[in-house]
């Protein structure tokens, strides 16, 4: 199997094919999900959540996710591997550049983080640097106590306008993908339609070019609450690696997520 690239996550956009991705922490799930087709993984501060068992994601550091970067970097050496840059760890451009640049060392191939507009200049300065950025919009779990908890976003128009501009604002300033959580699943048509940039939806229907799971959501191995979104992919399936193959072909035939995982 070739590289997945950027460039090749565009021409899926372009040719209306879907794609599947999911997170992945170790070096063992990493090589299962790639050996059955996922290309796409990202390297989640949810591990705060899903490995350590904090009850947030605000706790992980940079040092923990280069450590996951690496192991899942040895089990998938072909898949586009995305990086979370935890919380206050890109506060300043000084501090996402030397963060940044950890986790490219690590191996990933691009970095991911939480905001709006107000990112601008850092998404700029870390692309100048080589750092290829994906932005994440919608419901960011590092604001859950501005949020006030796990909330859905843009449900208003005021805020999805915002949340359009702050989509568009990020790809005029070098984004290369863009994950939305937990929005509408028309606010999420719209910025999909807008960006001429790979969209990936969590929560937010089945209209954006890709999507993304917790791995834990999509094996039903959650505890506590289960999201509106997640689907336990192994427990009609009964075998881990016939349930990535169905997570897969779901998301390509646009069967999932349906709407009982959206929000309207």
């Amino acid at each position: 199997m070739k590289p997945m690239t950027i460039t090749q996550l565009r021409q899926l956009k372009q040719q209306g094919k879907k794609f599947a991705s999911i997170t992945a922490y170790d070096f063992s799930f990493a090589r299962l999900f790639a050996e059955e087709g996922i290309q796409v993984m990202l390297v989640g501060d949810s591990l705060g959540m899903t490995v350590q068992g904090h009850d947030s994601t605000l706790p992980v550091t940079i040092d923990d996710i280069v450590y996951h970067t690496k192991a899942v970097r040895r089990g998938a050496p072909q898949a586009l591997l995305m990086s979370d840059l935890p919380f206050m760890t890109y506060a300043t451009p000084e501090q996402s550049w030397k963060n940044a640049g950890a986790l490219m060392r690590a191996g990933a191939n691009m970095v991911k983080i939480e905001g709006g507009e107000w990112l601008a200049g850092t998404v700029r300065g870390l692309t100048d640097r080589a750092v290829p950025v994906c932005c994440h919009l919608g419901l960011t779990p590092q604001s859950v106590n501005i949020f006030g908890g796990y909330k859905i976003q843009g449900r208003d128009n005021q805020t999805a306008d915002r949340l359009l501009a702050d989509a568009l604002a990020l790809e005029a300033a070098g984004a290369q993908l863009m994950v939305l959580e937990c929005i509408p699943m028309a606010l999420a048509e719209r910025v999909t339609k807008a960006l001429s940039i790979p969209v990936i939806g969590i929560g937010a229907g089945n209209v954006t070019d890709g999507q993304i799971l917790v791995m834990h959501d999509a094996f039903g191995i959650t505890g506590g609450h289960t999201p509106k979104f997640a689907r336990n992919f192994l427990a009609q399936s009964g075998d881990i690696r016939a349930a990535v193959r169905q997570y897969i072909a779901e998301v390509e035939s646009t069967a999932y997520p349906a709407a009982e995982h959206s929000f309207q």
